[in-house]
């Protein structure tokens, strides 16, 4: 009998998340389970790491099917101390989410569920963060379900190049009205950020982030047309931000 994979599932969400649940029941259709996931919500912390102040991890038991940490730190630490401290190995494929929300486009820079995944992949593991485009606590995962038991399955069976790893977005639609999955590039889009100022009681001034989001891409090759056309999309990322198509340009600069 051929041996299951092992499988590292984490998040940002916390890990009472109703997506990360869903998760975890999916990969115990394809393999053994592990999971290390914030203790708290964590989105929207990119790629940070607890570097002053102590982390603590706590054996828990949610549902008694698998083993299950929750950490106090971001969901980067929570891969780094799953390889190094809990598995002491690396497992065969590392699935964060399912996050409440979408991480398409430019969300993948401050997304928590991409973080760790990245975080993953940096480590050299086969990672996919999955996202829900609906950021209600209770929504509807179910038709999430064989999308990420596909991708992933396909993930195991042919592997990622090196230094990539995929961000799959699913779209808030009834199952069947989900057209397929495509593999896209990531649209060009932004957030056009404004801060809501208020004042306390004791007369001291706060601030709300607010804004909306502008897609200043017509691509119909983006992982945002797929979203809004009812399609799964995903999009293979790299950790490596180099723009290479611009260093032979800087090479003509007088830089000595």
């Amino acid at each position: 009998m051929a041996q299951r994979p092992l499988i590292l599932v984490t998040n940002d969400d916390g890990i009472t998340a109703p997506g990360l649940r869903t998760l975890i029941s999916v990969m115990h259709t394809i393999g053994d389970v592990v999971v290390v996931a914030p203790d708290s919500p964590q989105s929207g912390m990119g790629h940070a790491i607890t570097v002053n102040s102590t982390l603590y991890l706590e054996n828990v038991d949610i549902d008694g099917k698998q083993p299950e940490y929750s950490c106090s730190g971001t969901p980067a630490d929570c891969v780094k101390l799953a390889v190094r401290e809990i598995l002491h190995k690396k497992p065969d494929i590392c699935v964060s989410g399912i996050n409440h929300g979408s991480n398409s486009s430019i969300n993948v820079i401050y997304s928590g569920t991409m973080s760790a995944a990245l975080e993953a992949g940096i480590e050299g593991i086969p990672a996919i963060g999955f996202s829900l485009l609906d950021y209600n606590w209770n929504a509807n995962f179910e038709h999430c379900k064989s999308y990420v038991e596909t991708i992933t399955r396909q993930v195991l069976e042919h592997g990622l190049p090196e230094g990539v790893v995929l961000n799959v977005n699913l779209p808030n639609l009834d199952k069947k009205d989900i057209k397929g999955i495509k593999v896209c590039r990531q649209a060009r889009a932004n957030w056009v950020e404004k801060f809501d100022k208020r004042t306390n009681p004791m007369g001291r001034d706060y601030y709300w982030l607010a804004g909306k989001f502008v897609n200043m891409d017509n691509g119909e090759d983006t992982d945002e047309w797929a979203l809004e056309n009812g399609y799964v999309s995903v999009v293979p990322v790299q950790f490596d931000l180099t723009a290479h198509h611009t260093i032979q340009q800087l090479n003509t600069w007088k830089l000595n």
